[in-house]
């Protein structure tokens, strides 16, 4: 009797370092703060590429061209698709739309939706066409047409040997007049990173 209480007593404490040590600690971190888990593509990297980008993109001389071409009126912008040709599945839209709130903000270009948002803008159009007023009802075909399309691609390189690996990231992007199909702005961002297991 006294071994199975013993036995009870040794299991209990057994299992309560188990559950304890098996247990997950969640800390809430600031979202500037840069934290590299897995060695992957993450936040930070979307926020470094983004800022760094945009930075450019946003100081290059095609907007001043374009304003002395169009009697001062600013670009229209579309932000178009961006492929992800790197190792790893990366969702590019994080940092796209960082460079759309950036646009926005910096008020030297105009921004139209494009793509699947686009998509549904039209679809409530045409919904409106039958089911609101005549008064409150958007008509087709007042859309701002844009000047220029943003598109691009995500690139990675994996270097490894046993448990050491580098991973070079480069996010490629370019900036199309759509009247002439000429390129008037190209940036990239690199990123590498060591990682050691």
């Amino acid at each position: 009797m006294k071994f199975n209480r013993i036995l009870t007593v040794a299991a209990l404490a057994v299992s309560g370092i188990f559950i304890a040590s098996c247990s997950r600690q969640v800390t809430r971190v600031s979202t500037d703060q840069t934290i590299d888990v897995s060695g992957n593509w993450n936040n930070s990297d979307a926020r470094m590429a983004a800022d760094e980008l945009t930075g450019k993109i946003l100081g290059a001389n095609w907007i001043d061209t374009h304003l002395n071409e169009h009697q001062g009126k600013r670009p229209v912008v579309i932000v178009g698709f961006v492929q992800n040709k790197s190792h790893e599945h990366i969702d590019a839209e994080t940092f796209l739309t960082d460079i759309e709130s950036s646009f926005i903000q910096s008020q030297k270009v105009r921004l139209v939706q494009g793509g699947k948002k686009r998509d549904e803008l039209r679809a409530e159009k045409a919904d409106q066409q039958t089911n609101a007023t005549v008064s409150s009802m958007k008509k087709f075909g007042l859309e701002n047409g844009a000047d220029y399309i943003l598109q691009g691609s995500i690139n990675s390189i994996v270097d490894s040997h046993k448990r050491q690996k580098v991973v070079y990231y480069q996010v490629n992007l370019e900036l199309t007049n759509i009247q002439t199909n000429e390129v008037v702005w190209i940036g990239e961002k690199k990123i590498a990173k060591y990682v050691k297991n």
